[in-house]
């Protein structure tokens, strides 16, 4: 699967975003920079949460597998 990253021209660089991931925004001075801050936002927004499902699973019989997605 390819998440789509877009990107857009502000007068202060450039703001991102991730379009099939809600919450992985971020921004840069430079096109470079914003590219690196939304990869390692949308990192940050997947580890999140898998923390938070964990936490409110706690306790509760449940099965995790892989899952892999053929491309969209």
């Amino acid at each position: 699967m390819r998440l789509t990253a877009v990107f857009q021209k502000l007068p202060e660089g450039y703001a991102a975003f991730v379009e099939e991931l809600p919450g992985a925004n971020s921004q840069g001075a430079t096109l470079e920079e914003a590219r690196a801050n939304l990869a390692e936002a949308a990192v940050l927004i997947l580890e999140s949460n898998r923390i938070l499902s964990k936490r409110s699973l706690a306790g509760q019989e449940v099965i995790r597998e892989p899952l892999a997605l053929s491309v969209l």
